[in-house]
């Protein structure tokens, strides 16, 4: 019988093959790549963002249109997005970014990840954090 993590079904075992695609960044690691010219990803919905606040030159991308967005050949891609960019996928915790990356990688995006516990773990770090405006 399969564990929960090794499944062949369920969430957790398609979060852990989803994460075994990529290296997952801390706070201080997506600060530097965004230094770097890496892209942040803000995945969260605006009730979050309005609620928790957003980092500082984050693009902010509904979850539901978000393959198109990062799609490097897509014609609804976001501007100047490249295939081998840094992109760092960030929502809530950490969980659903981790998806939202493997499923950038298989789009192309060579270097795409997620943030370990999301933004609220990049808040506690003591980065930036800067008050969201509604849509």
């Amino acid at each position: 019988m399969s564990s929960p993590t090794t499944g062949p079904f369920g969430i957790e075992h398609l979060l852990a093959e989803s994460r075994a695609k990529f290296e997952r960044v801390d706070p201080e690691q997506a600060a530097e790549l965004q230094r770097e010219g890496g892209l942040i990803i803000d995945i969260r919905p605006e009730s979050n963002r309005l609620a928790e606040g957003a980092i500082p030159g984050a693009l902010t991308v509904e979850r539901i249109v978000l393959e198109w967005r990062l799609d490097p050949s897509g014609q609804h891609r976001l501007a100047g997005i490249r295939p081998h960019q840094p992109v760092v996928i960030v929502c809530n915790e950490g969980y659903a970014s981790s998806l939202a990356a493997a499923q950038a990688r298989e789009l192309g995006l060579t270097r795409a990840t997620d943030l370990i516990g999301g933004f609220r773990a990049w808040k506690a770090a003591g980065l930036p954090v800067e008050t969201a405006v509604a849509a």
